[in-house]
């Protein structure tokens, strides 16, 4: 870019009491859930601002990835500090996809490999069922969480999890499969996999054949979708980097769309902090990333917020050259 636009960080928005920005980060890893019906027990980071109480619940599910340990709890360090920074306890699972768990044998010959996408949503899910004995077990949660706010965010297949647990279905063996949870209420999907079918190549459909026959119009809870506009994927689709829209353009509304423009897959580096892997190495762009999903969560679980419409304002005023939003 011959004139580089700065997107300023912060934006105004009114914040509860409650839940006032914090700089200070307390992160607890690994805490196990024990977990009888999964192949191992669930390890979880939990990172949480050091003060404050009714704090809302996100869940971020890790993508499947090429890294050894980004794929896991271990991952997403720009996103899940910057969110707990502001006012969320951010909860991430090592899904049993991930590379860390491929050496297990009781993972690599457990129903469901390698990719897991139903046991992913189920994870979270049984997150969600188990808030009292990690509020129990976890001192720094005690009486802090506020179980009426909870979002879920996911990169790439963490994106797949997601998007079902907002409703989004896939037909499997000629049956709908539906893993919604009603108790969450927002949701950002982070360039997740499109549509099916002829959209896909022959290689894709036959290394990953739960993206072959998606439905995203059951998605109806209120979602944000991110995807780069130069996020090509040429071993699953033959479209471009449209592709990764679909979910916004396939569901019904509520949901916005932000498209990071000169960005890949990794959206500047949301994986890691200077990931090898990251084709579009930004901090400006993670820095946009981590502002505008923070401030659609804000508004979105929070309606008296204005994060939301305060930073899209910001964007088109300020770095219209960075990304653009739309909103249905």
């Amino acid at each position: 870019m011959n004139n580089p636009q700065v997107f300023a960080p912060e934006a105004a928005s009114v914040v509860p009491a409650a839940v006032q920005l914090t700089s200070t980060v307390v992160s607890l890893s690994p805490v196990v859930l024990a977990a009888p019906a999964r192949a191992v027990d669930l390890q979880l980071r939990i990172s949480l601002p050091r003060t404050g109480h009714d704090l809302p619940i996100l869940l971020l599910s890790h993508g499947h990835g090429a890294s050894n340990y980004l794929s896991s709890l271990e991952g997403y360090a720009p996103l899940a500090n910057f969110w707990a920074a502001r006012g969320f306890v951010v909860i991430q699972p090592t899904h049993l996809s991930s590379k860390t768990l491929r050496q297990d044998p009781r993972v690599l010959h457990a129903p469901g490999a390698p990719f897991f996408w139903r046991s992913r949503p189920q994870d979270m899910s049984y997150i969600l069922d188990q808030l009292p004995t990690l509020e129990a077990a976890v001192p720094e949660l005690t009486g802090r969480l506020d179980h009426s706010r909870v979002a879920v965010a996911g990169h790439s297949l963490g994106a797949h999890t997601a998007s079902m647990l907002l409703g989004a279905q896939l037909t499997e063996d000629g049956t709908k499969v539906s893993l919604v949870d009603t108790r969450i209420k927002a949701g950002v999907l982070l360039t997740p996999p499109g549509n099916g079918g002829a959209d896909l190549t022959a290689a894709g459909a036959e290394r990953v054949p739960f993206f072959r026959y998606p439905s995203f119009a059951e998605m109806t809870t209120p979602t944000l979708v991110v995807v780069g506009d130069e996020d090509l994927s040429p071993q699953f689709t033959v479209r471009g980097a449209d592709w990764h829209a679909d979910s916004y353009f396939l569901s019904t509304g509520p949901k916005c769309l932000l498209t990071v423009l000169g960005s890949g897959h990794l959206l500047g580096g949301i994986s890691g902090y200077d990931a090898a892997e990251t084709t579009d190495e930004n901090p400006e762009r993670v820095a946009l990333v981590q502002h505008l999903t923070w401030a659609y969560l804000r508004t979105a679980l929070y309606p008296e917020d204005p994060a939301w419409p305060n930073a899209c304002a910001q964007l088109q005023q300020q770095s219209p050259a960075l990304a653009r939003v739309e909103c249905k």
